[in-house]
């Protein structure tokens, strides 16, 4: 059935509203029947997650072509996999008409242009556990190399000098590392600092006192942990607010002859002011393997005596090369069929989201869809309320879950995660977040709640381990069926005959019943059927259950 979402204005509401002729609905989900989708893998990948991907997609093999080649080949890709060279810029995304999902082999996204992804409703995915145990155990390669002049070391020998008495270093132990930034790869440094002996203060405005407690680190203001550390690490993203975050003033802020070592980002240490006070004995050392441009081969720290340069290796491991691939591979593939990724670069979905999540997040979508297709539209105020339990864990991915679902059966252009509060934003739709501990009946339930054309209506789900997700509540009507492909709900009047009829109707159709429940009003006049069935019915057969004696109005809908 076509559909649009029309403005309507009344005395009551202003609503979003599913124009149809008649009081139905059929739903086709995003994912159902699609073919096989395209992948551009423009840079080299492992194996095994080329292997993965096509099992369920078109992959195509795009390493080492020319701009122009890829620019056509994206034209029709549903989504594209680089690792750090391939700009994907305004241009690339503009041209790839039907791009979902950009994949990252790796954790940095400088080459991926975020702006134009979003606004495009084009989901980023990277690989952010890749290579967190290479970079770190570069970090460390690179601290030890520079304490102890192993690279000056090796270059003597080879020139054909004995220089041991000229060679002499320092040790780690008994030194106070500051970490600046205690992300993944920043708690793995502490911890293999630790191990050296070393005392390790760290400072992350992000992170409590509470969740370091355990590694023996102290947090500090950024300054105190200039003044106190004898060697600094940078472990921190490049943002406008840590851009040159080591810089000539910073580094006045320093003990004289402290060593800098940088495994993160280009553009976190002004290179100049670096160079300068290496050179000028103020800093004693440094280890830098990441530069403001890449390849850079006239970097102001290259060539300086007590400077360790390295191109960018940290993530140079096969390990680390290997697991970046799978992970992004499996990542494109979970954002193709539709999941929620949570390592989406694009994407605020709030502190600490965990994996058992998902489920509640699913079910969350699908209920959006529900309260859309039942309510015949879109609220002013979309209010998505995580009780009992879950209410411990974020709403925001519930939250947003609801609304790319409500929305999907709104819209003709597709509903993403990441296009989708654009579009709400555009219909003047409004996301409530709400977590209400107290729930009966259930440990957990996610409710979604809004007034259409005047109408409170609500529609309320839990998942369980036994039923998985489950359908409980709709308008104050308490079912319980589980959630399947096929969904019918139907409003009758609460008296004898019309389950009986509605079932013979659908054995006359030809379509089976899995599962009913039925539901009484709180006052008791009317009730409600919730049918799960076995295959999909037409438009035509869910209008035949309205001239049924007794059935006010009927919603069928398709989640497969």
């Amino acid at each position: 059935m076509n559909s649009s979402v029309n403005r309507c204005t009344n005395s009551d509401a202003t609503c979003r509203h599913i124009s149809a002729a008649i009081p139905i609905w059929c739903l086709q989900s995003e994912g159902a029947d699609m073919g096989r989708l395209k992948v551009v893998v423009a840079e080299k990948i492992a194996k095994s997650g080329i292997e993965g991907l096509s099992e369920r997609y078109d992959v195509v093999d795009a390493v080492d072509r020319q701009r122009t080649e890829l620019l056509d080949l994206v034209v029709d890709a549903s989504a594209i996999i680089v690792r750090s060279n391939t700009q994907v810029d305004r241009e690339l995304i503009e041209a790839a008409e039907k791009l979902m999902v950009i994949g990252r082999a790796g954790i940095g996204v400088d080459n991926i242009d975020l702006e134009a992804a979003t606004e495009r409703g084009v989901l980023v995915v990277n690989a952010p556990n890749a290579n967190t145990i290479s970079a770190a155990e570069h970090t460390m390669a690179m601290l030890l190399a520079q304490a102890r002049r192993i690279p000056e070391a090796d270059r003597s020998l080879r020139e054909g000098r004995w220089d041991r008495s000229t060679l002499s270093g320092i040790e780690l132990h008994g030194k106070t590392l500051g970490v600046l930034g205690l992300g993944r790869i920043g708690i793995l440094v502490a911890q293999r600092a630790k191990a050296f002996g070393m005392n390790v203060v760290a400072y992350d405005p992000y992170v409590s006192s509470e969740r370091v407690r355990h590694l023996d680190v102290e947090l500090m203001d950024l300054d105190d942990l200039f003044a106190a550390a004898d060697m600094v690490t940078i472990h921190l993203p490049r943002t406008p607010q840590t851009e040159n975050i080591i810089n000539k003033e910073s580094i006045k802020k320093m003990k004289d002859d402290v060593r800098i070592v940088n495994v993160a980002r280009g553009g976190l240490v002004n290179e100049q002011d670096l160079a300068d006070a290496v050179r000028d004995g103020r800093v004693g050392g440094a280890a830098i393997d990441v530069f403001d441009s890449e390849p850079s081969t006239d970097s102001p720290l290259i060539g300086v005596t007590g400077i360790v340069v390295t191109p960018h290796l940290g993530a140079s491991t096969r390990e680390a090369q290997d697991k970046a691939g799978i992970a992004v591979a499996e990542a494109v593939g979970a954002a193709l069929g539709g999941e929620l990724v949570l390592s989406a670069v694009n994407l605020d979905l709030g502190p600490d989201v965990s994996p058992e999540l998902m489920p509640f997040v699913k079910l969350a979508e699908n209920l959006g869809k529900i309260f859309a297709v039942f309510s015949g539209g879109l609220p002013d105020q979309l209010v998505v309320t995580s009780k009992g339990a879950l209410a411990d864990d974020p709403v925001k991915p519930i939250a947003l879950a609801a609304l790319k679902g409500a929305l999907s059966v709104t819209r003709d252009r597709p509903v993403s995660y990441v296009n989708a509060p654009i579009i709400a934003r555009e219909l003047g739709v409004s996301v409530v977040e709400e977590a209400q501990p107290e729930v009966s009946d259930y440990q957990s339930v996610v409710r979604i709640s809004g007034t259409v054309a005047g109408r409170e209506r609500t529609v309320a789900g839990t998942f369980m381990e036994r039923k998985g997700a489950v359908l409980v509540g709709v308008d104050g009507y308490a079912i319980e069926v589980p959630l399947t492909d096929h969904m019918l709900l139907v409003r009758n009047d609460d008296v004898l005959g019309c389950i009986g009829r509605v079932g013979t109707y659908l054995a006359d159709i030809g379509s089976n019943i899995a599962d009913m429940v039925v539901g009484r009003a709180p006052d008791g006049s009317a009730a409600m059927m919730g049918i799960a069935l076995d295959a999909a019915i037409s438009e035509d057969e869910t209008a035949g259950l309205i001239s049924l004696d007794g059935i006010h109005a009927a919603r069928y809908i398709d989640l497969s």
